[in-house]
């Protein structure tokens, strides 16, 4: 195409990534710091700032000067930045041309009231005064889902298409159907094991002042850059990528044990760590941006779990939170270890375990797949999360708050992104094992402190491609193979197969 059109999208790319920034710091307020009698006219801020984008997605000289574009060949790995762009480019305005103004107002301020009321009607444990929310939320992601797709395909397919390019239910089913099979064997072999852990081994005084210490020893360690980042506090942790420079994350602390707090900010600082890798020189278009959910998951998996309950990094850490919680030095770091990685079912998915997180993620699957395609109402939500609940766990919620209203997404409108944690964590452990593979031992390195390689080693082969290769493709060229559920089942045996002492 002509370097003057080229340039011009380019130029129009940028401005969008500027208000879209905007749009995120108005999120990150939203959820950190604005006070209740800013709630309405937020939504209304928020309304606006999705209705001026809807118009820049759908403009009409945008689209005449896609139309003139002739797209390169934007598979394998000699694909142009250019092409890159304009496929990206083109998908994007593809979707929103679909979506009428008034819907994409309508959902943008549909999931900050619902996002607000959630934050409320949670503590409360007031499912009647949230339900109205979600069953708004749930038409409109209909009407949404509807507008998308092609005539056959399944609704639910054009939600998990927002964050995960090229899936579909379908592809997604038989690699979780696999998972679940393996985690359920696994989960009876270590209940039925005798070496049972200690959780009285992680509970002690903990005082938030020492805890934000020790977090922001930990996660400055990892790599994570305080002067272009923030730690904050919120109801649910969460990330905010505003801009090149300006990366936060939150967190929240429970007053007897710091590994929560410990973990989910772990977590969030993977998430920072690949925003602050994506190649700054691209900023503001699809060559420069996250390719997807699931590989942003499995960034954020993989420092939580892979390395941050590791025997290699607790080798590192134990010493520097012994300091911070003195009354840690008489459990030992054995039997802590042990604590940290024991396998309990527990109604919280935050929470879980690594084997049981990811069956936390398949129950939800099902239950918004049903959701989106009718076969499920949002009134039946409570009686169904019980019920599987029970058939996963063995568990029954004690309240509406411990059960189907404590994940914040369904009240923000992401339908579809719960499937991206579960393919985060097969993309986690097969970059993980590709890793070690090429690096050597890991564990050496995180026990002498040294987190570079691995970071290194991720931004080469993950960060620095943005949205180049799309998912599939990505963990095929980074790893020589297709994603499988194998290499996260391989992981998770071998791993909790040693500390329960499995045959």
């Amino acid at each position: 195409m002509k370097q003057a059109n080229y340039q011009w999208l380019l130029d129009y790319s940028k401005t969008t990534a500027y208000y879209e920034s905007m749009l995120g710091l108005l999120h990150w307020d939203q959820r950190t710091y604005l006070p209740e009698g800013g709630r309405a006219h937020r939504s209304e801020q928020i309304g606006e700032m999705a209705s001026l984008l809807h118009r820049r997605a759908t403009d009409p000289q945008l689209a005449e000067i896609l139309a003139e574009a002739h797209t390169r060949k934007t598979r394998g790995e000699d694909i142009t930045d250019e092409a890159v762009n304009l496929r990206e480019w083109k998908r994007i305005h593809d979707r929103a041309t679909k979506i009428s103004e008034r819907l994409a107002v309508a959902l943008a301020r549909a999931a900050s009231q619902g996002e607000l009321a959630w934050g409320k009607t949670k503590e409360e444990n007031d499912w009647k005064g949230f339900l109205p929310h979600l069953e708004e939320i749930v038409a409109l992601k209909q009407e949404e889902a509807q507008a998308l797709s092609a005539g056959g395909k399944e609704l639910y397919d054009a939600l998990i298409d927002d964050f995960e390019q090229g899936e579909t239910a379908g592809k997604i089913e038989p690699l979780f159907t696999k998972l679940e099979g393996a985690l359920f064997t696994l989960l009876e072999k270590i209940e039925a094991s005798p070496r049972k852990p200690d959780p009285a081994a992680l509970r002690g005084a903990c005082p938030p002042a020492a805890q934000e210490a020790f977090i922001r020893e930990v996660i400055g360690g990892l790599g994570y850059d305080f002067q272009a980042g923030r730690m904050d506090f919120s109801a649910h942790p969460f990330t905010s990528a505003i801009g090149p420079g300006d990366v936060r994350i939150t967190t929240r602390f429970s007053h007897d044990s710091f590994v929560m707090g410990l973990f989910s900010s772990i977590h969030e600082a993977g998430h920072a760590l690949y925003a602050r890798g994506l190649p700054v020189e691209h900023w503001g278009t699809p060559r420069g941006s996250s390719v997807s959910m699931a590989i942003h998951e499995s960034q954020s998996r993989l420092w939580e779990n892979m390395v941050g309950k590791s025997v290699g990094f607790w080798r590192r850490f134990y010493p520097a939170a012994c300091r911070h919680f003195p009354w840690l030095g008489k459990t030992g770091q054995d039997q802590f270890l042990l604590a940290v990685n024991e396998v309990c079912p527990s109604p919280i998915r935050t929470e879980a375990d690594e084997v049981t997180y990811n069956l936390h993620i398949i129950m939800r699957f099902k239950l918004e797949r049903m959701l989106i395609g009718g076969e499920l109402r949002a009134r039946e939500l409570p009686e169904a999360w019980d019920s599987e609940m029970d058939r996963y766990f063995h568990l029954r919620p004690k309240n509406y708050s411990e059960g189907v209203m404590q994940d914040i997404h369904w009240s923000s409108g992401a339908f579809g992104y719960f499937p991206s944690y579960g393919l985060g964590n097969m993309y986690a452990a097969q970059f993980f094992a590709k890793a070690q593979k090429e690096l050597g031992d890991l564990q050496k390195m995180f026990a002498a402190g040294d987190f570079w390689p691995l970071l290194g080693w991720l931004r080469k082969n993950i960060h620095s491609q943005g949205s180049r290769l799309l998912p599939r493709d990505l963990v095929r060229t980074a790893t020589g193979e297709q994603l499988q559920a194998d290499y996260l089942i391989g992981y998770l045996e071998g791993k909790y197969g040693k500390a329960y002492g499995l045959r």
